[in-house]
């Protein structure tokens, strides 16, 4: 699938910079474009949508961080199968202030087990998943993980 099928979009994270209330991050990925091949990635092999735990979120770098447009590839990823579900461009600075506000409001939330932050995935604006997530993890351009820029729950290991 082409990454240009893909539009981002997040709220909820402009409370870090203005020091207002804690809201849960949302991660909005819409799918513009054939569906049956993401349908297809987004199932197990009895044709239900992947819960949560059956897949990872990750930013992988294609530049070095110190570059001021530095940007990089969002992926969804079936933990199963380590198939990519989906893939899509974006600016480095927007995702790390992203995994900041994750990272912020699991540490005010009440209850941290419902999720730092949520994806919901939408084709062609109907809502398809809905996922509560707690890892986001960060790799350079080399496929190093960068453990100070991902967020990983305390007591996980990797």
């Amino acid at each position: 699938m082409r990454r240009d099928y893909f539009e981002l979009d997040v709220e909820n994270i402009e409370w870090v910079e203005d020091g207002g209330d804690p809201r849960k991050p949302l991660v909005r990925i819409d799918f513009h474009g054939p569906d049956g091949a993401l349908k297809a990635r987004l199932s197990d092999p009895t044709g239900s949508f992947l819960d949560a735990s059956e897949t990872d979120v990750a930013f992988r770098l294609q530049d070095s961080l110190e570059e001021p447009d530095a940007a990089g590839v969002v992926s969804v990823t079936n933990r199963i199968t380590g198939d990519f579900v989906l893939e899509l461009n974006e600016s480095a600075a927007d995702v790390l202030t992203f995994i900041r506000a994750a990272r912020e409001y699991g540490r005010t939330a009440a209850d941290s087990g419902d999720g730092r932050y949520r994806v919901e995935v939408r084709i062609d604006g109907e809502e398809a998943v809905v996922y509560e997530k707690q890892t986001f993890l960060v790799y350079d351009a080399d496929g190093n993980l960068l453990r100070s820029h991902s967020l990983i729950p305390s007591g996980v290991e990797l």
